[in-house]
């Protein structure tokens, strides 16, 4: 593996470093934006959430379709329903899920037109 490029000398480019200054967000801002990526970062909650593109689905169904317990996803989506990645709805007594709003969607197939890029 090749090391990563550094510099050779020390210039600091001030104009360029001012403007990403800017740019920068704040400390809460960057703490929710990587918790975000944190969840994001189990294959199965991805799974989870792909399921749910085309409509919502109850546990038993994410269950069967992911072929886990329904016990292992009830645990994976009280993660994203924490994050507010889902929500969901009962009606008697089942439980269906489905994606919070279009962000989610549109963050998912985002991370995915990114992987499929390259």
């Amino acid at each position: 593996m090749t090391p990563n490029p550094v510099c050779s000398i020390d210039c600091v480019h001030a104009q360029a470093v001012e403007t990403a200054r800017q740019g920068m967000l704040p400390d809460q801002e960057v703490a929710r934006l990587a918790e975000l990526f944190k969840v994001l970062a189990d294959p199965t909650r991805v799974r989870l959430l792909r399921a749910l593109f085309p409509g919502e689905l109850c546990v038993c169904d994410l269950a069967a379709l992911l072929e886990m317990t329904p016990s292992a996803v009830s645990h994976q989506l009280r993660v994203l329903r924490t994050s507010r990645l889902v929500r969901f709805r009962k009606q008697g007594k089942v439980v269906f899920y489905s994606l919070d709003d279009d962000h989610v969607r549109g963050l998912i197939a985002e991370g995915l037109d990114h992987v499929r890029h390259g």
